[in-house]
């Protein structure tokens, strides 16, 4: 079945016309892994397989149908099927308290930061089904938010009406019907830093980063500190290197007043988590030295039950060493350290690094 698979993805990119080296920029994820799955080495996940039907959504019938089939048994419809039904039975029954919102936005928060992005999702859709039956009650709306916020974690950047763009756009509307502050600043901050972090839609991650700091009016939180970082990351992306430094050690300064203490959650800043986003900072700058030590602080500090957060850091090595030079040691190193994770834990965060570190390979301008 898996070469099966794999030689329908192959057969229809081939008669759509599109390289193995175009499918991986128009996927993010590499060419050596699309090579893998296509050749049956590799398993061909539902991520992968709806992201060729993305790809080649502008083809013909023929082909449109053969990848929609396809898709059809692989990402299983009869799980969500069941996932929907449970949700809309919960939602008949009795009203689940706000109290159960905050609780189960909390939980997911801390389960984002060990599961694959499939599990979370199906199980995120189930919640905001049940969710909206509550949307009478405005206080649901700051739990929502965050809800939001985290699904749109789990989507392609840049996948229009259905992508994670739409749903942080969403999230911050939804946070200031809310009325609470302190999601209003989280959600745009978070929001604006997962962009940065990936460099993807920096326009509107400036955007979102912005509002965070007009609305947290100097006032140090967790959602500034997060819009300080985004704020850092894109102008390191866009090569502003002055502007990138001096900010992050604006935001280092805001981390020394605000980390968290809580070590698991992606609603938390902890010293492990901060030193994750300076590596990246400074590995994609080319500042060894700053990269280095934040690297040495990462992997001092995160606790062992988090694989795929060591997998940035590695990713992060590759892409340092790229930017130094050695661009084919940066992408061997970054391959070997991504196909080391099992795929069920990889994110699409980890698939743009090695994206990224595969365009260094022709960019001239470093």
């Amino acid at each position: 079945m898996i070469d099966d698979i794999g030689g329908k993805l192959r057969s229809a990119r081939e008669a759509a016309g599109v390289s193995l080296s175009a499918m991986a920029k128009l996927t993010n994820y590499s060419r050596f892994h699309l090579s893998n799955v296509e050749a049956g080495r590799r398993r061909a996940t539902p991520d992968v397989v709806l992201a060729y039907e993305r790809a080649l959504d502008g083809c013909d019938v023929n082909r449109r149908t053969l990848l929609t089939g396809l898709a059809a048994g692989v990402v299983a419809p009869m799980a969500m099927s069941e996932v929907l039904h449970g949700a809309f039975t919960e939602a008949f029954a009795a009203r689940v308290p706000v109290d159960e919102w905050w609780s189960r936005a909390e939980q997911y928060g801390r389960d984002y930061m060990t599961l694959g992005s499939d599990e979370l999702r199906s199980r995120l859709v189930a919640d905001m089904v049940r969710l909206n039956q509550h949307v009478d009650e405005v206080a649901v709306w700051a739990p929502a938010a965050r809800l939001m916020t985290v699904y749109g974690k789990t989507l392609p950047v840049n996948d229009g009406s259905k992508g994670a763009v739409h749903w942080y756009r969403l999230a911050a509307q939804v946070a200031d019907r809310s009325g609470d502050l302190p999601t209003r600043i989280w959600v745009r901050g978070r929001a604006a830093l997962a962009l940065a972090y990936e460099a993807a839609e920096l326009p509107t991650a400036q955007k979102l980063a912005s509002q965070a700091l007009a609305l947290a009016d100097g006032k140090p939180s967790l959602g500034r500190l997060n819009a300080l970082v985004a704020k850092a990351h894109a102008a390191g992306a866009k090569g502003d290197r002055g502007t990138a430094v001096e900010t992050m050690e604006r935001a280092k300064s805001e981390f020394d007043l605000v980390g968290s203490h809580e070590q698991v959650s992606d609603f938390a800043v902890p010293e492990w988590r901060f030193w994750t986003f300076s590596s990246m900072l400074y590995s994609r700058l080319g500042d060894e030295a700053r990269a280095l030590e934040a690297q040495e602080w990462a992997d001092r500090a995160r606790p062992p039950t988090l694989p795929r957060f060591a997998t940035h850091i590695e990713l992060h090595r590759g892409l340092m060493l790229a930017r130094a030079g050695d661009k084919a040691g940066g992408l061997s190193y970054a391959r070997i350290a991504f196909e080391r994770l099992p795929p069920e834990k990889r994110s699409l965060s980890l698939r743009l690094m090695i994206a990224e570190i595969e365009r260094s390979q022709t960019d001239t301008t470093r």
